[in-house]
Formats: C-alpha cells, structure tokens, sequence
C-alpha cells in the first residue's frame, strides 16, 4: 500500500516538521512494515510552468515528424515573450495549455535544462510528458495537456503536487485495514496521540424501495450489498489533476473519471466499489454461485469459465461480474466513447475466503480481492457508496437518485471477554487496566467491566478473534521496544542433545573436509522422483502436501536432499562455477500412516508433556538428513601436479567421514537405487539393535538422470539418514589412544574374481587378523592379462599394533596370515604370486 504524505495529512494533523522518515519510523513502532520512503521531487528544480501553445510549426524535412513550437509562459521566462520550443509529440495542438520547463531547470534523473540548437532550431525548454516528470503512466501516453482553466505561467510543481514523501507498507494478511488511507491514518492518529477525521463518518440516506432492484440468492458469501444510482453525468468530465496524481502517487493508472473516483475512494476507505453503465444493466442485480461450466467475459477481455464456488454478480442475462474480483466486460463504462451518462455504483461485503478462492483458481489477482480476502469493513459499503455518488456529482454534474438500496444479512457484533490483565501476562509487563482499556479504545473496541473485561470489535479488525489478539494490540502500541529483554534461564545440566551435537559435528566435518554448505527451500514437486526413476511404490513418492503451497510446482514438503542441492550445482555450474562440492543437512517429512489433527497450544503457560506429546503425533516424521553432491575437480592441478576430478570414492568418503564423526561403523558395498549409477552406486548400512538397516546411498548419477537435469559429466552425490546413524552411533566419538610402542606393517596383494567387492574382502581381512589389527588400508588395484580375463589384485597395508608390548615379527605374520586365510575361506582370495 502505497500512502501519499500529503494525502495522509487530510486525516490527521501530522507536526508540519514531520517527515516521511519519521512517520515511517512511527508506524513500524506500531507494528506496521513500512519499508520504504520515497521522495518525489527530491532532484526536481523549477522553473517549471503552465504554458499556452501559440503556434506550431510542422518541420516536414527529417525522417521523424518534428513540430516548432510557440508559446506563452507568461512573465516565467523574464521577458514575458513566447518561449520558442522544438518537440516531436503531436497530442496537442494551438490552444492547448501544457508544463513547459524552461532552461535552468533539473528534470528528475539529473537531467539538467538548456537552450540548445537541434533540428535547424534553437528550442529554449520542453514541452513534458508525465513520465519525464516522474509521474508515472498517466493514460495519454504523451504530453500533459491541462485544463484550459489554468493560467499561463503558473507553478506546475505545486500544481501537479510533484514534490511529496510516499511510504510503502507490506500490509501483512492480519492487517487489510491498513490498505487504506483510513487504516493508515487511523494508526498514525494513535501514534502520535491526535485525533483521527474519519472519512467514513457521512451522513448517509435509509434505505427505502426506490434503488435499484438487488436480489441476494447467497447471503454466506454475500452479507451486505449497497446499490445507489447517479444519473445526468457529463459524459466529456474529465479527472481533475489532485485526483489524478492521488491515484498516480498510490500506484495506479488513471483511466476515467467514474473508474478514477471508484479507485479513489477504495484507497480512500478499503472498501472495493464497482460502478456499471445503468444502461447496459438488464433488470436486478443478483449475486448467487456460478453454475459449473457457466461463461463470462472479465473486464480484461478474457472468456473465463466459472466454477460452482464461484461468487458472481449477475443480471437477467445472467453474470455480469465475478464478485469482489473483477467486472463483466458488458456493463463496464464506456470511457472511449464517452456515452455513460447513469451509473449504477455497488458497494458490497463479501466473504473472504470464497473471494481469495476464486482469484487464485482464475489467477486473477486485483486491487479489490486482496482487500476482500483481508477482510473489508462490512459497515463502510454505505458509506463508500456516498461517498463515491458525492464526487460523481461534484466532479461529472451528474444528480444523486433518490432510491438507497442496502441487504444486510443480519449478524451480531463479535465481542470477546479477557481478564483486564492478560496483556500483562502475555508481556511480562505490568500495564495496568487504564492502559489496556485505552489501547482497546484507541483501535476502535468498545470495552465494559472491571477485572474481567467484555470487549467488542470494531466491524473493520476481522482479525481480532481471541483474547491473545487483544493482547498483541495493547503490547504494539505500547511499544514492542519497551518490552524488557531478559534471557530465560534453563536449568542446569541440559544443553544440546546428542543428536543436536551429531548434526553440528557433521556440518563442521563436511566443511572442512571441503564442502560448501548450501540450503534449500524443503519443497518438491511429484516430477523429481520420475526424474530420478524411482520406482512407482518407492516410499520417496509419498509426500505431505501443502494445503497452500507458495508455488504449485512444488506443492509438496522433501523427502530427499538431492533435488535441491542438485538445483543449486546446476545454477552455479552454468554461472561459470565449474568445480563444485556442496552439501546440506536438514529435515526430510515422511507422512503418518494415521493422520491426525494437530491441537492448538496454550500460550499464558508452559504445555504439559501431553500436549507436546499429542501434537508430535499429529506432525509428519521428520528425520535428519545429510547430502553432498560433487562435480568438476575434487582436486586442482597447479606446480605440484595433475588434478584429480570427483568420483564416486568420494561421495562414499563424505559418507565415512559423517560415520567417523558419530563414532559408528559403516557398512559399505554395492547397490542399485534411483537416480545413481547401477555399477557405481554404494549403499550404505549400519547395525541398530543387532540387525543391519540401509540409511543411504553414494556413488556417481546416472547418465539419463545428469541429461534429464541438465548436471555436468560424472556427477556424483551421497545421502544418508543422520538420525539413523547416530542411533547406531555407541555414543560421544572417543579420541584415539596413543600407544607407545612401534606400528608393524605387513601388506598383502589379493587376487580375487572381478565380481568380488572390494568391501567384503576388507571385511573378511579385518576380521580374520583380530584385536591386534590397528587399520586397513586399500591402496592399489591391479588388472592384467596375467591375472586373467576376469581376476584382479588388491593391495592392502595392515598395520598391527599391540597396546602393552612391542610385536615380533612373527606375531605381525601370523595375524596376517589368519587375516588372509579367512578372506581366502570367504571370498576365494589367493595371495598374489602363490
């Protein structure tokens, strides 16, 4: 919401040294997101004013259409002759009165004004358009021609209101009567402890039989509509320039004169209006559900067709208008032709959530379904009404028709009863019950009792359902800054918990290990996981949907890291990032197989373990997740030697450092699952109560999945289940001990079949040499033809140690040799050169 300081000003008496900026700071104090201020006019320098075109020259030799201009600017030039102009624009012509900015002037951008020759001509100033002034889209399209009242040589900064402070709010959901000037002038009023001239407050006509007919077949959806008539309107009025640049400083386009002031008072008061040609409009006006499959033409110009949970306005005809959202193209105004001479103005209160349901099936978002789905002020259509049949008839001469024609849906007033100090306990400040009832007052609640307080309303703050929401009132106004800080205080002896300090640890060991930590929004779309060819009934595919999700491609929470991390490797590789190895650690949600509704919490005290119990229950699981993904080099080349690109080997070591860092063994060997490559794809498992249980996979993609994703060659990735791992994790990782004595190393070449896993062999050996076996290393794989076609040799160094004496050299060679012999019984490994 864009609101005009100078429009602001009308309804409260700001200090006439305030300034947007201190507004601004006013308003975020009570709660409002005023996010910028802008100065219009700021770099704009005079002289700037109205002129009379004398005469126009056409200049027929150049390529484009050029016009030499003369005109009156008055005694503005200092001599009180005609000011000589060049100008290629033709949207004007002898007589008319435009803004001519005379040499010397500084137009916005820095661009400064002198007489110079151009075209054969020397042209002293410019005749301007509204965007050369900063103005913006003022619907011509061209120069500003004024009304031929103006008088020539007359300031046109103060008189286009070109110099002003605009502040732009982010009207938060909660908040839609701060999408008005009313609203906003309502919070500055209290802000500053002035009083508040209500636009609304109008003398406004019963109701009788007289108005136009209006029928309401849904009073749900409909619950107030106000119909008044204004006939005898001149159908050449045009919008005054204050109008104009109101709507222009707001934000939106001028188009004519019953479409501007309809605009104006909807920014004026909140309340959406909608004005139809009396004369396109056959018989009573209706407001029901749209059949299904049911046709109308938006003002737009798009056929859209209705579905039954639309709310629509309609006429004998049938629909004339999709409610709260946007009119019918067949009764709009005609404002070309300038025929509509009786209007017909609606001014209605309708349901919130039917409105925000419609513009996002239709994606047809406007200016009046944003604030009918934030809530408008039911009790302002009548006035609104008035208020918009008032200016027709000042500004287009048009007569106010007798007949007031008003359905209302009855209703009771909300009210809501609070302990006169629950806003004390909320805040943890003693506020006392004076404050809490001026506060309640200052936004419009009527307020009775003593310590316990009956509390009613007002009709524009739908938002105010509960005793917690009065609360929040009286703690903003009173200003959240003085809300004292304090720190609560745990009890001794808690801290992290072990699954807290395992997901630090793995983020610290990722980083060093030379990952770059990347997160990713944890939504996801059902197209990934075919994609990455998962499997129909893969348990990945089973999502928890989002009932509003902010994009309807990933309408869904992640059951995987990869899709994101992925994403993020492929926006930076094709930004010119080519050597790249990321990680994330972060939640993945899995469906309940019973869903439940979750409760909601106390907020005046702590929940009870119950509470918290029950609504864990009703959350989704939500277990921990690691991934990395790599690409490029893992390792650069330079004077040292070669580079080393990334590989499968070290998608399978990001895995082990993660099981380093838990304190748990990790399982190793070969898989298959989605999206990795078949032949170079481990799984990775651990032992959780005596049995085996898979948490992951790492290896290099696929090569259909890298084409389908758009990843560089050789892609490679690894994920796992953190929680899991650190469930089979024997607690804290202990710290290595430091022996005194020497190392014994003894290494053995094993020639083994091809199909045979590395993994199992080293198994097999770390179990055959016993508790004096200190490590095992693989560091070198061997294929020849002297092997044979289908065998190959792995080297392996085994370092012996013994905590309490120095080992022989038999002691090491038995234990080496018990070491092969069961990887000989196991896996068919012969020593190489035997």
């Amino acid at each position: 919401m864009r609101v005009p300081l100078s429009w602001l000003r009308e309804y409260v008496d700001l200090p006439a040294t305030e300034t947007g900026r201190d507004v601004q700071a006013k308003l975020i104090s009570a709660g409002l997101e005023v996010e910028t201020v802008e100065q219009l006019g700021a770099d704009l320098k005079g002289p700037l004013v109205v002129g009379q075109v004398l005469t126009i020259e056409e200049l027929t030799e150049f390529k484009k259409p050029i016009r030499f201009c003369t005109v009156d600017v008055g005694t503005a030039n200092g001599t009180g002759e005609p000011q000589e102009i060049v100008c290629g624009a033709r949207n004007f012509a002898v007589g008319d009165k435009v803004v001519v900015v005379l040499p010397g002037a500084v137009l916005p951008g820095d661009f400064a004004i002198a007489a110079r020759k151009t075209y054969g001509k020397t042209s002293h100033g410019m005749i301007c358009s509204g965007d050369e002034l900063g103005m913006g889209d003022d619907g011509s399209g061209g120069i500003i021609v004024l009304p031929p009242e103006m008088e020539p040589g007359t300031d046109a900064i103060e008189l286009l209101q070109l110099v002003d402070e605009v502040l732009d709010i982010a009207v938060t959901p909660d908040r839609g009567y701060a999408l008005s000037l009313r609203g906003v002038a309502r919070e500055a009023a209290i802000a500053y402890g002035l009083p508040l001239r209500d636009p609304a407050l109008l003398d406004v006509p019963a109701p009788n039989a007289f108005g136009h007919p209006v029928q309401i077949g849904d009073p749900m959806g409909c619950d107030r509509f106000t119909a008044r008539t204004v006939t005898g309107l001149d159908p050449d009025a045009q919008s005054p320039i204050w109008l104009r640049r109101r709507l222009q400083k707001a934000g939106m386009r001028p188009v004519s004169l019953a479409v501007d002031i309809t605009n104006y008072v909807m920014l004026e008061l909140g309340q959406p209006l909608h004005a139809y040609d009396r004369s396109r409009v056959q018989g009573t006006i209706g407001v029901r559900r749209a059949e299904q499959g049911e046709k109308l033409t938006t003002l737009d110009g798009v056929k859209r067709t209705l579905d039954a949970g639309d709310l629509v306005i309609t006429d004998d005809r049938g629909p004339i208008g999709l409610a709260g959202v946007m009119g019918g193209a067949h009764t709009e105004i005609d404002d070309t032709e300038g025929t509509t001479t009786e209007v017909v103005i609606e001014a209605a209160h309708f349901d919130p959530i039917t409105i925000a349901r419609t513009a996002r099936r239709h994606k047809l978002a406007s200016e009046a379904s944003k604030r009918f789905e934030r809530g408008a002020d039911p009790a302002a259509t009548s006035a609104a009404a008035q208020r918009t049949v008032d200016l027709l008839v000042l500004l287009a001469g048009g007569t106010a028709d007798a007949g007031v024609t008003e359905v209302i849906a009855p209703s009771a007033p909300h009210t809501i009863t609070i302990p006169a100090d629950h806003p004390d306990k909320v805040a943890g400040v003693a506020y006392g019950r004076e404050t809490v009832v001026r506060r309640l007052q200052e936004v419009g609640c009527d307020v009775y009792g003593q310590d316990e307080l009956i509390v009613t309303v007002p009709s524009w703050r739908p938002d105010l359902t509960d005793p917690n929401d009065l609360a929040e009132e009286v703690i903003r106004l009173e200003g959240y800054e003085n809300l004292p800080s304090t720190l609560p205080k745990p009890p001794a002896g808690l801290g992290l918990t072990d699954r807290q300090r395992l997901h630090r640890r793995a983020g610290r060991a990722l980083a060093g290990a030379g990952y770059v930590e990347a997160p990713n929004y944890p939504f996801i779309g059902s197209h990934v996981f075919d994609q990455f060819g998962l499997a129909d009934d893969d348990p990945k595919r089973k999502v928890v949907k989002l009932v509003n999700p902010l994009s309807d491609e990933e309408p869904a929470l992640r059951t995987t890291l990869l899709p994101g991390l992925l994403q993020a490797l492929r926006r930076n590789d094709g930004r010119g990032s080519h050597d790249l190895a990321l990680f994330e650690t972060g939640l993945v949600f899995h469906p309940r197989e019973e869903p439940r509704v979750a409760g909601r919490l106390p907020v005046d005290r702590r929940p009870t373990d119950e509470e918290i119990a029950s609504l864990t229950a009703a959350l989704p699981a939500q277990p921990r997740h690691a991934a990395v993904v790599l690409a490029g080099a893992r390792e650069q080349a330079g004077w040292w030697g070669k580079g080393r690109p990334a590989d499968w080997a070290d998608a399978i070591e990001a895995a082990r450092v993660l099981a380093r860092e838990s304190g748990t063994e990790l399982l190793v060997r070969s898989g298959q699952y989605g999206p990795w490559h078949p032949g170079r794809c481990a799984e990775l498992a651990v032992v959780v109560d005596g049995a085996e249980q898979v948490i992951g996979y790492a290896g290099e993609l696929h090569p259909g999945v890298l084409k389908t994703l758009g990843l560089p060659a050789r892609t490679c990735a690894m994920e796992l289940d953190l929680d899991a791992l650190e469930r089979a994790s024997s607690g804290h990782p202990k710290g290595p001990k430091i022996s005194t004595f020497p190392v014994a190393t003894q290494d053995v070449a094993l020639v083994v079949d091809k199909s045979v896993p590395h993994t199992d062999v080293e198994a097999a050996l770390h179990e055959g040499a016993g508790e004096l076996l200190e490590s095992i290393r693989l560091f070198d794989e061997y294929e020849s033809e002297q092997l044979g076609a289908d065998k190959k040799s792995l080297a392996y160094a085994l370092r012996f140690r013994a905590a309490d004496r120095t080992l022989t050299v038999d002691e090491a060679s038995a234990a080496r040799d018990a070491a092969v012999a069961l990887a000989a019984e196991r896996t068919g490994a012969v020593l190489r050169g035997a």
